[in-house]
This record gives C-alpha cells, sequence and structure tokens, in this order.
C-alpha cells in the first residue's frame, strides 16, 4: 500500500512520462500540449511544410478579401471560422483550430500574418495582376489540411504602374516652390527611418511620441528577409533583404505600442500614442 502511494505521488509530480507539465496551457490536454492533433502526412507544402490533415467536420476554414486601401495598397481580411490567431504561442505545439496563416503574392511568399486584417502596401506589388493566397498554419508550422489539401483561401488583385493612382487631387503649385512629395510616399508627420543588420537596430530602440490622429511612416531597411509588426494595430510589412520598405499607418489609438520583428525578433521602435 505504502509503495502504491510513493508511486502516485511520483507521477503527480512529474506529470504524463515523468516530466514538468507546467508546458501545457491552461485548459489543454497533455494530448493536445504535445501536438497529438490530427494526422502529420508526408506531403509538403509550396514552403517545404508538412500537412497535418485534420477532418473535414469542424475543419479549420479561412475566406480572403482584399480591398484597395483609400491612402496605399490594400486592406486584406482573412474571415475564418473553426480557427483563431495564436501569435503567442507560435513555434509551440499544434493545438485544435489554432496558429498563424502566411501570405504568398503568385507562390512566393510575403509574410506572416497573425490576425484577421493585415495591409498589403503598394511597393510590394509589381504592376500586373496577381494572385494572393492565405494558407493557415498550426503553431508548429505544419499547415492544416482537409483531404491531404492545404486548408487555404486565393483572391485577384492588379496592381497599376507606380504613381498611376493617386488619393486626391492638388492644384498645381505656384513657379518656385518645391515639388509635392510623390503618390507613390503617402505624406506623413513623422518619420522614422531605422536599420537592421547583424542582428542590431540602428539608431537603437527608442521611444517616438505622437499625437493621436497623426500619421507616422516607418522606413526600414533589413539585411535579411523578415517581416515587421505593429502590435495593437495589426498592421505588417514585408521587408525584402537589402531594400528599403515603408509602412505608413495613423496613430489613431493610444497607448503604448511596440514595433518589432518577427523572424528576428527585434524590437525596432515604441510608439507612445497620446
Amino acid at each position: 500500500m505504502v509503495a502504491v502511494l510513493l508511486l502516485l505521488t511520483g507521477a503527480a509530480a512529474t506529470g504524463c512520462g515523468g516530466r514538468a507539465t507546467t508546458h501545457h496551457k491552461p485548459g489543454t490536454t497533455h494530448e493536445q500540449a504535445s501536438g497529438d492533433v490530427g494526422t502529420l502526412l508526408d506531403t509538403q507544402d509550396g514552403g517545404g511544410h508538412r500537412l497535418r490533415e485534420v477532418p473535414a467536420q469542424g475543419a479549420p476554414e479561412v475566406r480572403l478579401t482584399a480591398r484597395p486601401d483609400s491612402e496605399d495598397g490594400w486592406n486584406l481580411q482573412l474571415a475564418v471560422t473553426n480557427f483563431r490567431f495564436t501569435p503567442d504561442s507560435t513555434g509551440g505545439a499544434a493545438l485544435p483550430g489554432a496558429g498563424h496563416a502566411h501570405l504568398e503574392l503568385d507562390g512566393h511568399k510575403l509574410a506572416r500574418v497573425y490576425g484577421p486584417w493585415f495591409h498589403l502596401p503598394a511597393a510590394q506589388v509589381p504592376e500586373g495582376a496577381h494572385t494572393l493566397t492565405v494558407r493557415l498554419y498550426a503553431d508548429d508550422h505544419t499547415a492544416w489540411a482537409v483531404a491531404g489539401k492545404p486548408v487555404e483561401a486565393t483572391a485577384q488583385l492588379t496592381a497599376g504602374p507606380p504613381g498611376q493612382e493617386s488619393h486626391s487631387h492638388t492644384a498645381p503649385a505656384p513657379t518656385g516652390t518645391p515639388a509635392p512629395a510623390s503618390p507613390q510616399a503617402p505624406r506623413a508627420d513623422r518619420t522614422v527611418t531605422l536599420t537592421v543588420r547583424d542582428g542590431k537596430v540602428s539608431p537603437p530602440p527608442t521611444r517616438t511620441e505622437l499625437k493621436r490622429g497623426e500619421r507616422i511612416a516607418l522606413r526600414v531597411t533589413s539585411d535579411r528577409a523578415d517581416t515587421l509588426h505593429v502590435h495593437g494595430y495589426d498592421k505588417e510589412l514585408a521587408l525584402p533583404a537589402g531594400q528599403e520598405a515603408t509602412l505608413v499607418l495613423t496613430a489613431d489609438r493610444t497607448g503604448l505600442f511596440e514595433v518589432e520583428t518577427h523572424e528576428s525578433g527585434l524590437v525596432l521602435t515604441q510608439l507612445l500614442v497620446r
């Protein structure tokens, strides 16, 4: 009897398989925390991620809508069913109906998406007709699949020549005055220029103070491909390696918001909106 009690006590202390169970998320089972969801297939998607197949009933679903933004590019909406975005647990175990999405342009990955809205700048889309694809992934980066096919959605969009479309019409400037900014680069009240090289941010991260309603342009050049993310605004921007990319947003929410890179996990700056 004593031996049995000792065995039970030891099992409770160490959890399943002799390991502490603190890695379990609240409300999840050991099976869920271990990523034992669906069937892991040998088949891979175009990015080399294995498919994780689940039954059609109750499986994640996604629909993609692309709407032209009044200032620049397009606003993409990911309408999901049986799925929730879990940016805080990316890289963890595959949990049912949870994870993130990848955005592709003509089969080439642009960014990870961690919420239902994503702003796609016009500068990231070459002139011509294109196919956008969003695909749902589990936290362990396997692709959710049904009947051997990834759970994804597509949308078509057409980009005109740079500067063809403008968001407002202005009268010609008087002779001798500076030319207005190109319509390719939406005007901003503040511009922050940052460089990421060898895992370091220049200038070093600091706070950028803004008044509510002001527009800020974040101009970032990274030496490696990455994704910029503005927390609290659900704004993201693909950062091509060695090329400057610009995200313009209106600070219409008050608070302190971090701007970081997803792949390298670097904090670029903090936006303090009053």
